[in-house]
């Protein structure tokens, strides 16, 4: 009888890890539709609320992205910076968002990127910049570090 119960917990145990592989991989490739989404804006012209290919703002670059996926985003940055779960920054990870206060307000978010990649512990976003269009630029950048508020995880 005790070994029948082993093998109850084994099968179990196989079918949840299982499960768990298809939900990652199902994520995985989601976020990675999600990326070549939004890099495939990029050199895309910064315009204040613009949308489309003729220029574009940092929101409405991760409105489309998400898009691609069937994910509406909320349109404003603010917006979007209550989507998902809060994420610290040491485990932010490909498909998060990240905040940042780049107007006079130290708090209040006012930009987003789509963080793409992290290459040797340096965390690179794509984004649309107002002075330079859709680029990928690195947090640790001075400018973005300074001004870096949080990071979510909109999808699981």
């Amino acid at each position: 009888m005790h070994r029948i119960g082993w093998y109850f917990l084994l099968i179990a145990s196989l079918i949840s890890s299982c499960a768990s592989s298809k939900k990652t991989a199902k994520t995985d490739t989601r976020v990675d539709t999600v990326i070549q989404t939004a890099r495939s804006y990029t050199g895309t012209p910064y315009k204040w609320g613009g949308t489309t290919r003729s220029g574009m703002d940092c929101s409405g670059l991760l409105c489309n992205a998400f898009a691609s996926i069937d994910y509406q985003l909320p349109r404003t940055s603010a917006a979007q910076s209550e989507v998902g779960q809060k994420v610290k920054k040491e485990d932010i990870k490909p498909g998060d968002l990240v905040f940042f206060a780049t107007g006079r307000s130290r708090k209040k978010v006012t930009h987003v990127g789509l963080v793409t990649t992290i290459k040797k512990g340096e965390v690179w976003f794509i984004h649309s910049s107002s002075s330079l269009g859709v680029i990928e630029s690195s947090l640790g950048t001075s400018y973005y570090a300074k001004r870096f508020l949080h990071a979510r995880r909109p999808i699981d």
